[in-house]
């Protein structure tokens, strides 16, 4: 017969279906979250260049583009470069010299011919506000067929022939809205005095299909009229006149050279669908490029010498770029950290799957296996496990999260799957590179660390020294490198190897004095944690590396959310504001106190007009009940002070003129006035005499660096009425609010001016990107303690077994794993307390938080700094506890449930 050998992949796969199912799980969910990644980085970040793009004004983003007519040309020529074929070729050109990235929106994107400057018209039925003339825009642009929609009337259109230069009576169109506000309609004429008269007739109003859009918007006079005023003299009158605009045929652009100085025109909207945040640069150099470079000298050599370009989107590039260069070092934290522990575990995973198989290893290399040939068979084992399932791990991201960059996404997926292909086969070579027949003890206590061990630990230790020192000197934004996003890490990192290094110390030390104690349990379960084997490394360094990562990204967390917390209350000075320019009716207090979630209501009157006797400096004045005032400020910690110290004294009610009534101020307003008492200057020309016995920085009734605030009951009788409404509560209803105020007042709630300072994706996505790193950490370390538990089962349940024969009880043997397993738990989580808090506390002189919470390098409440979170400490050391125990727990009541024959054969390796 004729030997029939196994193929060793198969034989491998179903000896162990469970493993190879666990291990191709845990490199699909790797695989996917590490693809996910740049994906979702790449979506935000895109997401975020698009709305800056959008929200700024059209005018702003346009690459605005003009000619002026050449000089030294005769008319013809002239009226033939106003004309729609010459104008589109012109167009045509203009499009195709922007360069890539950059790309136009031809959709939004407009032409045509315009007046340089509002002309005015003698029409005494167009409206006139002060007496001065209305003024008119004459365009004509191309394609408004296709971006408005007629109401009534008909389009313009040239009769007669072709316009030219003598040309004196043309049609337009307006807008529904200019129509409203200029009183006209189909029929109407407007005569246009300039070099010579224009007569305009309005043969059609239309509808703009999309007003908001770059097409109307980039000079919004088109759509709505303006009212404007004359420039005068600081207070002198300055009187106003309108401003609309009048939509020609698009042949008439000639006819407007009779009339005044004209320019063609091309107004080039960027297209937001095709701007990437990776190309910012590229973009950046397309737009300067257009606006003083090798574009617009080409540009003036097909189109005119005389061609111009302005726009204000580089300096939206600029803002946006600013702010993702803030907020990109911190993710990189988050991301280098969930990384780190992600990584962690797959060693594990590799370094348990060698373990178990330690005999059978050293087996094959006793019979000749070679390093290379084992090496390769385990490489070939785990890679067709790990490679499906990274390509289905990587394709469930791509189907998550479209409309990204494939290569990132590829590189992090095969990154996963190759760290879970070598790690086996690299361990194995590591324990099995020369044949052994016996293995030595595998104690953490008795070898001594190699040379090699020592240098590595001293070159990270090292490593992350100059992290920290070069974060806390220049800062996370400065260019500090790659290296500072991996200091956090580093931090867990020296932990991990200082703590492995000494925990057996106590353990050996706590041992000796617990032989004297009655039973064998606490003895046994110290001896036994003192002499663990020295994989415990790879368990609590990814532990101590997620504390580190937990602590600091909820710090961040923590402190992104006090500060758009604290600046909304500076902003609103309470849950919520109701205010008013005059005197709220009386009832208004009762009715928002009966608001659903409303606690309290505090009253004010806020003076901005009170003025020092001379005249010359305003300070804007509150007038308080004291007691619910003070209550107030200490809720909000805005200036708290003691009521009694405002409390007007006995006597100076009612506004006497002889009493000084207390004030409290703010710091320049208190240098400013002085401590003596001085009179004050009410709004109704009343005063009052005061004197400053407080200072406070904040105060919640008036916004601003200066206010006085005083008791109410002091000033005269009607002076400073209740105007402003401060409301304390929890889920306050906006719309019931409004309700209540009846127009009275505006009303602004605490969440809604919070919710404002998320002013952008890159913010959002930001905090997403955070919480699913600091969660994905967590999991990963949970996985790593369970891992490092797995590992010791067979030879703890042995261990309980051999125990069992000698009379160890059930309780005795769920104890003794408990007490065993909690040294290393107490280790990893008071350990990772310590790291998490020291990292934070070295980073945080390097981190300022203001641009992730206000999406400005400014702040109304100063910088955001990074402050460690308890809960973010407490909460992982707790549940590392409580797994440990229940983990060590649940595996001695099954042990116990077994037959301790199963665990005793002969032969078996535990």
């Amino acid at each position: 017969m004729n030997p029939v050998t196994a193929p060793w992949i198969r034989t491998r796969l179903r000896a162990a279906p469970g493993a190879a199912v666990a291990l191709a799980v845990l490199v699909a969910l790797t695989a996917c979250l590490a693809a996910a990644f740049p994906r979702a980085l790449d979506r935000y970040t895109d997401a975020g260049l698009r709305r800056a793009v959008e929200r700024a004004p059209a005018d702003v983003t346009g690459v605005l583009l003009s000619a002026a007519p050449d000089p030294g040309v005769n008319e013809a020529t002239l009226e033939e470069s106003l004309r729609p074929r010459r104008l589109t070729d012109a167009y045509r050109s203009v499009l195709g010299l922007v360069e890539h990235p950059l790309a136009a929106d031809e959709e939004q994107s407009s032409y045509g011919v315009r007046t340089t400057e509002s002309l005015p018209s003698p029409e005494q039925w167009l409206p006139r506000p002060d007496g001065l003339p209305a003024e008119m825009v004459l365009v004509a642009p191309q394609g408004l067929d296709g971006h408005a929609r007629l109401r009534s009337g008909r389009l313009p259109k040239v009769t007669g022939g072709q316009a030219d230069a003598s040309t004196t009576e043309v049609e337009a169109a307006v807008t529904e809205e200019t129509a409203r506000t200029l009183r006209m309609k189909v029929g109407s004429v407007v005569h246009v005095p300039g070099r010579r008269e224009l007569t305009v007739r309005v043969t059609g109003v239309v509808t703009p299909e999309r007003p908001d859009g770059a097409y109307w918007s980039v000079d919004p006079v088109l759509r709505t009229p303006s009212l404007r005023r004359v420039p005068a003299p600081a207070g002198a009158p300055s009187p106003t006149y309108w401003v609309g605009g009048l939509l020609l045929a698009p042949e008439a652009g000639p006819a407007l050279l009779g009339a005044a100085p004209v320019v063609r025109y091309w107004n080039l909207a960027p297209d937001p669908d095709t701007l990437h945040a990776r190309d910012l640069d590229g973009l950046a150099s397309a737009v300067a490029s257009l606006e003083s470079g090798p574009a617009l000298q080409q540009l003036r050599s097909k189109v005119s010498p005389l061609t111009d370009a302005t726009t204000g989107l580089d300096d939206v590039f600029t803002t946006y770029g600013r702010l993702r260069d803030d907020i990109g070092p911190l993710i990189a934290v988050a991301a280098s950290g969930a990384g780190t522990v992600a990584a962690v575990v797959l060693l594990m995973t590799g370094g348990l799957a060698a373990g178990r198989r330690r005999s059978e290893l050293a087996l094959l290399r006793a019979r000749g296996a070679s390093v290379r040939g084992l090496a390769g068979r385990l490489l070939a084992e785990t890679a067709v496990v790990a490679v499906p399932a990274g390509a289905l791990g990587l394709g469930a991201a791509l189907a998550a999260l479209p409309g990204a960059r494939l290569l990132p996404a590829v590189g992090a997926a095969l990154a996963v799957t190759a760290v879970a292909c070598l790690a086996l086969p690299l361990r194995a070579v590591a324990a099995h590179h020369a044949v052994r027949i016996h293995e030595g003890r595998r104690d953490a206590t008795t070898p001594r660390a190699s040379r090699r061990r020592v240098v590595a630990e001293l070159t990270v230790v090292v490593l992350a020294l100059g992290a920290v020192e070069i974060l806390r000197r220049r800062g996370a934004t400065d260019g500090a490198g790659d290296l500072v996003a991996m200091a956090p890490v580093l931090v867990g990192v020296i932990a991990a190897l200082v703590l492995v290094r000494l925990y057996p110390l106590p353990l050996r030390g706590l041992a000796r004095p617990a032989r004297r104690l009655r039973g064998a349990v606490g003895p046994l379960a110290l001896a036994r944690a003192g002499r663990s084997s020295a994989s415990t490394v790879l368990p609590l360094l990814a532990l101590l590396t997620a504390f580190t990562v937990a602590a600091f990204g909820g710090s961040v967390l923590s402190g992104v959310a006090d500060a758009r917390d604290r600046a909304a209350v500076l902003a609103v000075g309470a849950d919520a504001r109701v205010e008013a320019t005059g005197a709220l009716p009386s009832s208004l207090s009762d009715r928002v106190g009966q608001v659903s979630g409303v606690r309290e209501v505090t009253e004010a009157g806020v003076d901005w007009l009170a003025r020092t006797p001379d005249g010359r400096q305003s300070v804007p004045l509150a007038a308080v009940d004291p007691a619910g005032y003070s209550a107030l400020a200490a809720r909000t910690d805005l200036g708290a002070f003691p009521a009694g110290r405002l409390t007007r004294p006995d006597g100076a009610g009612g506004g006497s003129e002889d009493a000084v009534l207390p004030a409290l101020a703010s710091p320049a307003v208190a240098e400013r006035l002085g401590d003596d008492a001085f009179p004050l200057r009410l709004a109704d020309g009343t005063f009052a005499t005061l004197r400053i016995v407080l200072v406070r920085e904040r105060t919640p009734a008036v916004y601003g660096d200066e206010f006085l605030v005083v008791d109410r009951a002091g000033l005269p009788a009607g002076s400073a009425p209740p105007n402003v409404l401060l409301l304390t509560g929890d889920h306050l209803d906006a719309g019931a609010l409004h309700r209540a105020a009846d127009d009275a007042g505006s009303v602004r709630l605490r969440s809604e001016a919070r919710d404002r300072y998320v002013d952008s994706p890159l913010q959002s996505g930001a905090e997403r990107v955070y919480t699913a790193a600091v969660a994905a950490g967590a999991g990963y370390a949970v996985l790593a303690l369970l891992l490092s538990l797995a590992s010791a089962a067979p030879e703890r349940a042995a261990l309980l077994a051999r125990l069992r024969t000698m009379g160890l009880t059930r309780a005795q043997g769920r104890r003794l794993l408990v007490l065993e397993s909690l040294p290393q738990a107490l280790l990893a989580a008071l350990g990772g307390i310590l790291t998490g808090w020291a990292a934070v506390r070295l980073l945080s002189p390097g981190i300022d938080l203001t641009t992730v919470a206000m999406a400005t390098t400014t702040s109304p409440v100063g910088r955001a700094e990074l402050r460690a979170d308890p809960w973010s400490l407490a909460v992982p050391a707790a549940a590392v506890l409580v797994l440990a125990v229940g983990v060590a727990a649940l595996q001695a009541w099954w042990s116990g449930r077994r037959k301790a024959v199963t665990e005793l054969r002969a032969g078996d390796a535990r």
